[in-house]
């Protein structure tokens, strides 16, 4: 019976989380908009989860590709600035609203590179949806590091710090520019998405977050993937601490209310708020104290 129900929950959070992936949208910038940062290191937003880019008349990377008709606008904004087949296609991880439109740059990216797990959730996800033969998969996968330099002499890098969104979230660091893209292990004051099915872990996902908080340097711009209306996503390291400080306040409020025996439904319902995470408003919060459930509650 256990099993039964663990089973019943985590194909609950699986249909919601997919078709929650649609809904994610960057809501910092106006649509199809491309902003430069420094070092020729810049990103686009549209409909999902932020692109960041490189971008030279010599080289040109793509850091996760929202969906494909986003992934064609940016396309055109590449080909501004670069004519030549992009060097590197990386994604930061499986989900659809940053893969989607790997599609648009079939035959056109020398390399596309993920994390081994994201290779594995992505076709996994992609087989479950019939969509396996339209869904393009990392030929590149490592396991703790992996880096390029380009022609032009910048120098990008890959890591894996360890479980949070999910099993298979990486960071993407331009070294020269100083910039990283750190997909969706933060989100901008924006009630996060905790793929459980997909690997997550709150508890993880606070250690992972202290790791990038002690590898890279004071001065390092980070982009994450989504960000509350009003917020920016180019952030730094007191908005990891921040979104630290939110993991922290849900654990410790769910696991409350386990303790108190308080049922998910009834939690869900009693819950507009994190409390102590003052700055985490508005819709989505549901999905958060779902995935605690699913993460603490003895079944």
């Amino acid at each position: 019976m256990t099993s039964r129900r663990n089973f019943l929950r985590t194909t609950a959070l699986a249909a919601g989380y997919a078709g929650f992936y649609p809904r994610l949208l960057a809501t910092s910038s106006p649509a199809g908009t491309y902003h430069t940062l420094r070092g020729n290191v810049g990103y686009f937003v549209e409909r999902g989860g932020t692109i960041g880019c490189y971008l030279t008349p010599e080289n040109a990377v793509v850091v996760d590709t929202q969906f494909p008709e986003s992934a064609s606008n940016l396309l055109l904004e590449i080909r501004k600035v670069h004519s030549g087949p992009l060097d590197l296609l990386i994604n930061t991880h499986h989900h659809g609203d940053h893969t989607a439109g790997n599609s648009v740059f079939r035959g056109i990216t020398g390399k596309v590179v993920s994390h081994e797990n994201c290779r594995k959730n992505l076709e996994r996800t992609a087989a479950a949806q019939n969509t396996l033969d339209k869904t393009v998969l990392a030929d590149t996968v490592f396991t703790t590091h992996w880096e390029m330099t380009l022609s032009g002499g910048e120098k990008i890098s890959c890591q894996y710090f360890g479980r949070g969104h999910t099993d298979g979230d990486i960071v993407v660091h331009f070294e020269g520019a100083d910039v990283a893209h750190i997909g969706d292990l933060v989100f901008n004051r924006r009630f996060p998405y905790i793929d459980v099915p997909g690997g997550a872990s709150i508890d993880h996902w606070v250690d992972t977050l202290e790791a990038i908080l002690g590898h890279y340097g004071r001065e390092t711009l980070f982009l994450c993937g989504h960000a509350r209306e009003g917020f920016p996503v180019v952030v730094g390291p007191s908005d990891l601490r921040a979104m630290q400080d939110y993991l922290r306040k849900l654990r410790d409020y769910a696991k409350g209310l386990i303790r108190d025996g308080v049922g998910e439904e009834e939690a869900v319902k009693r819950t507009t708020a994190i409390p102590g995470a003052d700055e985490w408003i508005g819709e989505g919060v549901a999905r958060s104290i779902r995935a605690a459930y699913a993460l603490y509650q003895k079944s």
